[in-house]
């Protein structure tokens, strides 16, 4: 199989008393491995909820979810996953090392493979010299580090962020872009949410755009910016869209 995810007319319905508000109506969506995907939207989109699918804490009661090959809610699926949250909020009294080493022990990870694979994290994200100072001192964009780095702890398949680059500086976001890139090198399949239009043009091979529990468009980047042989910005053209569907 050649699709890191596929989800077939899957709908999820949020009920308020006796409001019912979609948050997926019938959503088709695949992408395949070895690719950065971008999935965008405004607020209320439905992005989070689709992506509590993708990591199997919901599960689906109309239509059906599959990463790599299987179910979300399946161990052998989830332990080829990572996932970095949009606000995580982690023990704040553990230093970035000692969490990476919780983290690595949940995903059966130890001894001197553990310590080598948190040094070269650390060093991904630029922490080395505040690997043993405490999170509660950490400012967002720091936290927002360690968390990518704690999604590749069990050095997955298949990357899932929600909102990696918010609260970094332009440096960090270099060095997230850079990362990513890198990873994909490497034949992973990033699958990350964004409002930050700019970064998603520089990095994604392809996107799919979502309004109000609706797919609205999917594809390559590059055809997208391309509209009659004229480009243009990624960002007018989710504005447009989002206008037409309005």
């Amino acid at each position: 199989m050649n699709e890191a995810i596929k989800i077939e007319h899957l709908f999820h319905t949020y009920h308020t008393g006796k409001i019912s508000t979609d948050a997926i109506n019938d959503m088709t969506l695949s992408v395949p491995k070895g690719q950065i995907f971008g999935f965008l939207g405004p607020n209320g989109a439905g992005k989070t909820t689709t992506i509590k699918y993708l990591l199997g804490i919901f599960k689906p009661k109309r239509g059906t979810v599959a990463v790599l090959g299987g179910s979300p809610s399946e161990v052998e699926a989830r332990q080829k996953m990572g996932y970095m949250p949009e606000n995580a909020e982690y023990y704040k009294y553990l230093t970035p090392r000692e969490l990476l080493r919780m983290y690595g022990g949940v995903c059966g990870l130890g001894g001197t493979e553990l310590e080598k694979r948190i040094d070269m994290l650390l060093g991904t994200v630029d922490l080395i010299k505040e690997s043993d100072r405490i999170l509660k001192t950490f400012s967002k964009g720091m936290k927002q580090r360690v968390s990518f780095a704690q999604s590749l702890i069990n050095d997955p398949d298949l990357l899932i962020l929600d909102e990696p680059t918010g609260g970094l500086d332009p440096v960090s976001r270099k060095r997230m872009r850079e990362s990513l890139l890198a990873l994909k090198r490497e034949g992973k399949t990033i699958f990350f949410s964004s409002h930050e239009l700019s970064e998603v043009e520089l990095i994604s091979d392809s996107i799919a755009i979502v309004n109000r529990g609706r797919l609205l468009a999917e594809g390559k980047v590059s055809d997208i910016v391309t509209l009659k042989g004229e480009k243009q910005s990624l960002e007018n053209y989710f504005l447009e869209i989002i206008e037409e569907a309005a």
